[in-house]
């Protein structure tokens, strides 16, 4: 029957392994792994084939730094506690690798006064650049667009902004963001009433308009698919080429029920550019803040569209 796969009833459908464009390990993979399993958890939500990997020298190096950075951040809670486990597992969410503080500007610091962040911080970027690299070299050598590795890029931008950029423009390292997770939040909030409430910064409100439009976006489209895959809705592939009832119901719902419809195409130029946009706009407007603007409150004052009293 047509009607036996949905959300729930998923067929899982385990040949050979696929080894990819050259079985051979030739050229284009030549430093991957040869061997490849099968995972039915996993085949819950994606394909459940684990393997070939392709790390290549720029993998390596990231994840070689990117451990470095971990474990750096890792020890320091753990020396945090005190070395105790089960106060590591309790206080684990309050743990913080702090930056230096404004005294040292964009200058070294003691290990225990923000040194260690900056040596890590040194170390993660390292590990991210150079899987920003990777991600550009293997679309390259497989003949691929690289869309993949500008979206990183944009979310590389705010990463920057945050941690490098922004805290160079201010001349202090104080200005980047903390490790851990409540001390983030916490300096995500500070953040926000020291420059007058980033509500007012129209390029956080951009941000925030991006990353909603596209969550709903994505889920709009996944719903679509899902709706269609008993007509084969998934292999959008073949539907660009060779329309059938799948993209021809999809197409028909939309315009029932808003007026448009997006191609099989467009519905991914659409969600990518909005959630590209995200990170983008949002890491100009944490670039303005402080360098440009001093309070957002009284920007928009000036500007019209907050309250004058």
């Amino acid at each position: 029957m047509a009607e036996y796969q949905n959300i729930f009833t998923q067929v899982q459908v385990q040949g050979p392994p696929e080894m990819g464009m050259d079985p051979t390990g030739g050229s284009i993979e030549r430093d991957r792994t040869n061997s490849a399993s099968f995972s039915t958890l996993l085949g819950l939500f994606g394909n459940a084939q684990l393997g070939p990997i392709y790390l290549g020298t720029f993998g390596v190096i990231s994840l070689a730094t990117g451990l470095i950075w971990f474990m750096m951040v890792g020890i320091d809670f753990w020396a945090q506690v005190d070395y105790s486990p089960a106060l590591f597992l309790k206080e684990l969410f309050w743990l913080s690798l702090e930056p230096p503080s404004e005294e040292y500007g964009l200058g070294m610091a003691p290990l225990d006064e923000g040194g260690w962040w900056l040596i890590s911080s040194f170390f993660l970027l390292i590990s991210v650049l150079a899987w920003w690299v990777r991600t550009y070299l293997r679309a390259e050598e497989l003949g691929m667009g690289k869309h993949v590795a500008w979206a990183f890029a944009s979310a590389i931008w705010l990463f920057l902004v945050l941690g490098l950029i922004r805290p160079i423009m201010m001349g202090s390292w104080a200005e980047a963001v903390p490790y851990g997770v409540f001390s983030h939040l916490d300096w995500t909030n500070l953040f926000s009433l020291t420059y007058g409430n980033l509500f007012y910064n129209p390029f956080h409100a951009l941000s925030i308009a991006f990353l909603y439009g596209s969550a709903l976006l994505f889920a709009m489209h996944g719903a679509t698919i899902l709706a269609v895959s008993r007509y084969g809705g998934e292999r959008e592939i073949e539907q660009i080429v060779d329309r059938g009832t799948a993209s021809e119901r999809a197409a028909l719902f939309w315009r029932w029920t808003m007026g448009f419809n997006a191609t099989m195409e467009g519905i991914h130029r659409w969600a990518w550019w909005f959630a590209v946009l995200t990170p983008l706009t949002g890491g100009i407007g944490i670039l303005l803040t402080g360098t440009v603007v001093e309070n957002w409150f009284v920007w928009a004052q000036l500007h019209g569209y907050a309250p004058l009293d």
